[in-house]
């Protein structure tokens, strides 16, 4: 296959998602040197209302839309996505071509005033856009008053800054990739916050006819973080997971090559989580079933 001459990549228009586009088109400069990257920036419906919570209005699927109808209408030809943002099923038509190494998956706690989660005064006040992190603050420390908060990154830690929060909860991805590594407290073990499915890993999202452009993103695929976003989104695939549902799921490849996958689901009335893991190194497939045998234990 020859080398690209030039390709486009469709972005959301924050800090963060404009790294993570220059980040894409850094390694695909890298690869063909001869090739023309361009980014198509662009605001998301899920960039534009911030009054309400995603599970209100609408789920992940605001934050992809805009990007996909550029790369139906052929304006661009990738779209840069943080995974976890992007929905477990994709509409007819288009593909994740490319899951890249991930960053660190777990979740970070941001605060002014106080040096960790387990710090925090009796109902103090705690900022995060998340069911899945508000559920596991809740059944952790019930006396906290766990409060929305939305808007980008330094949207976020603006409203911290002012006083509107005690602390906040971030992915520390987003963090770290911003060089704002100093802005975090405590890095959450998981067994405190098991982190969403696919969190701190990028995705990039083609046309499905698209093999040419598929053909030139595959020096990108890291494999051991494609397997486990592909358990970790199994099992929110399996139960309808969305923005409007607590859910967590975070796999790990081990020493051994083996995969564990930890799970989670939380509902009005109950509170369940699930590991399980394979025999031996995993294949694609049995990444999948993995998810699917983790989701049929939490149903």
């Amino acid at each position: 296959m020859s080398a690209p001459r030039r390709l486009v990549i469709a972005t959301r228009e924050s800090r963060l998602a404009l790294w993570q586009a220059h980040h894409v088109r850094d390694r695909l400069r890298a690869l063909y040197p001869e090739c023309e990257v361009e980014l198509l920036g662009m605001t998301t419906t899920g960039d534009q209302i911030l009054d309400r919570t995603l599970s209100e209005i609408g789920g992940k699927g605001l934050f992809t839309k805009e990007l996909e109808v550029a790369l139906a209408d052929g304006r661009a030809d990738l779209a840069v996505h943080s995974l976890k943002d992007v929905p477990m099923e994709l509409p007819e038509g288009f593909e994740l071509a490319a899951v890249l190494e991930r960053e660190d998956p777990r979740d970070a706690f941001v605060s002014v005033r106080y040096a960790s989660f387990e710090a925090l005064p009796q109902g103090a006040r705690i900022g995060t856009s998340s069911l899945r992190r508000g559920a596991q603050i809740a059944q952790t420390r019930p006396d906290l008053q766990i409060l929305p908060l939305r808007g980008n990154l330094d949207t976020r830690l603006g409203k911290l800054d002012r006083g509107e929060y005690d602390a906040i909860v971030l992915a520390a991805a987003g963090l770290k990739r911003l060089g704002l590594s100093e802005r975090i407290r405590q890095v959450l073990p998981p067994s405190l916050s098991l982190p969403a499915p696919g969190q701190g890993a990028l995705g990039i999202e083609i046309m499905s006819h698209r093999s040419d452009v598929r053909g030139w993103l595959a020096p990108l695929v890291h494999s051991t973080t494609w397997l486990e976003v592909t358990a970790e989104r199994a099992v929110s695939r399996a139960l309808g997971g969305s923005c409007r549902i607590p859910l967590a799921a975070y796999a790990v490849v081990q020493p051994d090559g083996s995969l564990q996958l930890d799970a989670l689901l939380a509902t009005d009335n109950r509170f369940r989580t699930t590991r399980v893991s394979t025999d031996t190194a995993p294949a694609f497939d049995s990444a999948e079933a993995l998810g699917l045998r983790a989701a049929e234990q939490l149903a």
